[in-house]
């Protein structure tokens, strides 16, 4: 039987990301969140609009989306309740933010350079993503957030975790042990609990190509539709 509730927070969250980007004075700050979803080469993030890591990707445009796994939630704790804000806005330093200027050093990662874009990657995380910010507006009700949809134009994968040669290698998905947030906790990955039609299909052969295929209506042709 289920029941209708009004709980405190509403957050079942994602894989935990950790975003680089630079402040005003070129230095780095690295927040991390869990709002984040894929589709093809762009991401969508959710952030707070009072934390510095929204400003930053509002006025340079750049970021990296580095994806932590499991074993690194020790390091990943550590920049909880921290903000590159400076001044701390009272609300966040109501609930216990803090401000940190070195990001990287409390949390115990090292910066390295990026190739397309300002921001450093992280050099600990699995996978790195470099990202363009191509669209950005307030989202929600009640909520004081921004959305932005980041284009990904550089992808960087730790070697022990693809499988596949040539020039189209992919994530093994068994590999690869994510940290996961769910309602601000965290968690990784159990087993596989079942095989998956999906990724059997012919739809996996045009994500391996690097195109998502349209599977609504409007893909199609006039006379298709005839």
């Amino acid at each position: 039987m289920h029941k209708t509730i009004d709980p405190t927070i509403l957050y079942f969250g994602t894989p935990v990301a950790l975003i680089s980007t630079l402040n005003p004075d070129g230095s780095t700050n690295l927040a991390p969140m869990s709002s984040a979803w894929w589709l093809g080469w762009s991401c969508m993030l959710g952030l707070g609009k009072m934390g510095q890591t929204s400003d930053n990707l509002i006025r340079t445009r750049e970021c990296v989306i580095n994806l932590p796994s499991e074993d690194l939630v020790t390091h990943v704790d550590r920049l909880a309740l921290t903000t590159g804000k400076d001044p701390v806005p009272d609300l966040k330093r109501q609930w216990g933010y803090r401000h940190e200027a070195d990001k990287f050093g409390i949390a115990g990662f090292t910066e390295v350079a990026s190739e397309s874009v300002a921001p450093p990657r992280v050099l600990e995380c699995p996978v790195q993503m470099e990202g363009i910010v191509h669209d950005f507006r307030s989202f929600g009700k009640n909520v004081n957030a921004n959305v932005f949809e980041v284009h990904i134009v550089k992808l960087h994968v730790d070697e022990t975790l693809l499988v596949g040669n040539g020039a189209c290698p992919h994530i093994d998905p068994v590999r690869w042990r994510p940290l996961m947030m769910s309602f601000c906790r965290f968690f990784g990955l159990g087993g596989e609990v079942h095989s998956s039609r999906l990724a059997e299909s012919d739809f996996m052969k045009f994500v391996t190509r690097g195109t998502t295929p349209q599977t609504d209506d409007s893909s199609r042709t006039s006379e298709q539709r005839s």
